[in-house]
């Protein structure tokens, strides 16, 4: 018995000495590390990379938290019983409706520009995205002028006795839940379009033959074979424009037409920090229900292809339905691009000749550039290690920077900057007050623009292609940019030009961030356009235009 006790004393004391419960711990954290990843565990450079990417990203989440959690009971009470379900209502209905109306028209057109042989097709297949060069706000004012109670359209109507002896006196009421709806539908379609556009262009011909030599006809080859190989991007584009419609606030603003954002920014003007504060936590909550959704219809639906049997689709005659089909793209065309560009080169003429094209013009078209530039590189350099991380090495953890990556999004530009405002001004003063918070608030804003473009290409990477190079030695961060990368880079780029032409039309974060002095394209044109001085706006509108068509026609060609 004395022997017993001796050694159970020896045995505590050397637990208690340290030699026996440091392996211990060691052990039990390196099994729970495998275990998270099932015991498949990404390099410490790639876990660093993204977690360090994920921390940027969330310091506007983190602002609205710190911020709503000393609101006061009184004041989310208050919220919750006048303004919270109203907004719910105005946001959900609208954002829905743009969603689904956004992917029926992304899809039909990109389906019909890469199998069928509409004429010009090669032309369309680029000039259908330019709506994402144009600012919805600026879409907004350009309707207003056309359809406002004193646009072009009502001139017409009712100097037209034969119009108004059919249907009345004019009464289209462009502020209205229609006028809001048809303008963010118009101008986020293409969102949908650019990516279901690539994936189908990718798509190996080989399925659709062998559907075909079963006798399927060519809509039972879309429904069966293009659809199901287009929920991946289909996804990632509805994501992007829901996303998109929480967060916008110059279309909503302009269109006068309350949503969570406007309601914010008027909280914000009335310095009611905290209110707004608490209405950006419920914004982020339905974009964490957003993502959540997506998540499961993308669980069970995986898809790839191999590329050493990879075939080009053939080209699917129109037949009778050519004109039908050319007048419908024509159309989304005409209301999307065309209209918007004539009312602005009419402005713009008349502010050219009015001396709009002045030193501070150009000047602030270099601003744009520069910020747009560097934010669109940083958003490519840093989407890849997060996309690969969660494709490749499931987890909780890259979930989690996943999930705090696409934060900055949801949340409307005015609360991205009060969060870095907070931040940098109190623990990084070097940077506050320099161009730099700008450019790292729109990559914060627009990082998951290229994770999400980058996404739809990854999930068509076989995971074999990984496990190959491993085998040979690799670590995974040379996987990632040795193998992977040339794979993806498409739908990385095509993210790029995304966030590019977003940085160069982004307004809320800009009014908040930019230095003294250093204003952008899109401030002039909100400014000048929210004071109805047209021939000032317009210039500045169509250089932001013709700014963003050269990438994004570069992105499109190597898409």
């Amino acid at each position: 018995m004395g022997q017993v006790h001796i050694s159970q004393f020896d045995k505590t004391k050397k637990i208690k000495q340290g030699k026996k419960m440091p392996s211990n711990i060691l052990q039990y954290v390196n099994r729970k590390w495998l275990s998270i990843w099932k015991g498949n565990p990404p390099g410490l450079v790639l876990i660093l990379f993204t977690f360090f990417t994920s921390l940027l990203m969330s310091i506007p989440i983190f602002y609205v938290i710190w911020r709503s959690f000393f609101a006061g009971g009184d004041r989310w009470k208050r919220l919750l019983d006048e303004r919270i379900p109203q907004l719910l209502w105005n946001t959900l209905s609208l954002n829905l409706a743009v969603t689904v109306c956004a992917v029926i028209i992304g899809v039909s057109l990109a389906w019909i520009v890469t199998r069928t042989d509409i004429p010009g097709r090669k032309i369309w297949q680029w000039v259908l995205a330019l709506p994402l060069v144009i600012p919805p706000y600026v879409g907004a004012v350009t309707y207003i002028i056309v359809f406002g109670p004193s646009g072009w359209a009502r001139d017409i109507w009712n100097n037209s006795p034969l119009i108004v002896d059919l249907f009345g006196e004019y009464s289209i009421n462009i502020y209205s839940f229609g006028g809001v709806f048809f303008v963010l539908t118009m101008f986020t379609y293409p969102y949908v379009y650019i990516i279901a556009n690539a994936s189908l262009r990718k798509m190996n011909h080989n399925f659709e033959e062998a559907a075909s030599s079963l006798g399927s006809t060519p809509l039972q080859i879309f429904w069966k074979v293009n659809l199901p190989m287009l929920r991946p991007a289909i996804g990632s584009g509805a994501v992007l424009v829901s996303l998109y419609v929480l967060s916008d606030f110059g279309a909503i603003s302009m269109l006068r037409y309350v949503t969570f954002t406007a309601a914010i920014y008027f909280q914000r003007q009335g310095m009611d920090i905290s209110s707004a504060a608490v209405l950006s936590l419920v914004l982020v909550l339905l974009t964490i229900a957003i993502l959540w959704l997506e998540s499961l219809s993308k669980k069970k639906n995986k898809y790839y292809q191999t590329t050493n049997t990879y075939r080009k689709p053939l080209t699917l005659r129109l037949g009778k339905w050519k004109l039908v089909t050319f007048f419908y793209v024509s159309m989304v065309f005409l209301v999307s691009v065309l209209i918007p560009i004539i009312v602005l080169v009419y402005w713009s003429n008349i502010g050219i000749r009015m001396g709009a094209l002045d030193e501070r013009f150009f000047g602030f078209a270099f601003n744009s550039l520069k910020v747009s530039g560097i934010a669109a590189f940083i958003c490519m350099l840093f989407a890849m290690p997060i996309i690969y991380l969660r494709s490749r090495y499931p987890s909780v953890i890259s979930s989690a920077i996943e999930r705090l990556s696409y934060s900055g999004y949801a949340l409307p530009g005015i609360i991205v900057a009060l969060g870095f405002i907070f931040i940098f001004n109190n623990h990084i003063p070097s940077i506050y007050g320099t161009f730099h918070m700008l450019y790292l608030a729109f990559v914060v804003r627009f990082l998951p623009q290229t994770m999400q473009a980058g996404d739809s290409s990854m999930r068509l990477i076989s995971p074999r292609i990984d496990e190959a190079a491993r085998s040979l030695g690799y670590p995974p961060w040379k996987v990632m940019f040795k193998v992977i990368m040339p794979n993806m880079l498409p739908g990385i780029m095509a993210g790029g030009s995304l966030a590019f032409v977003s940085s160069i039309k982004e307004l809320p974060a800009t009014l908040m961030l930019r230095s003294p002095g250093f204003d952008t394209l899109a401030i002039r044109v909100y400014f000048e356009a929210h004071e109805r001085i047209y021939h000032l706006a317009a210039p500045s509108a169509l250089l932001i235009i013709l700014m963003s068509i050269i990438p994004l026609r570069y992105m499109l060609k190597k898409y």
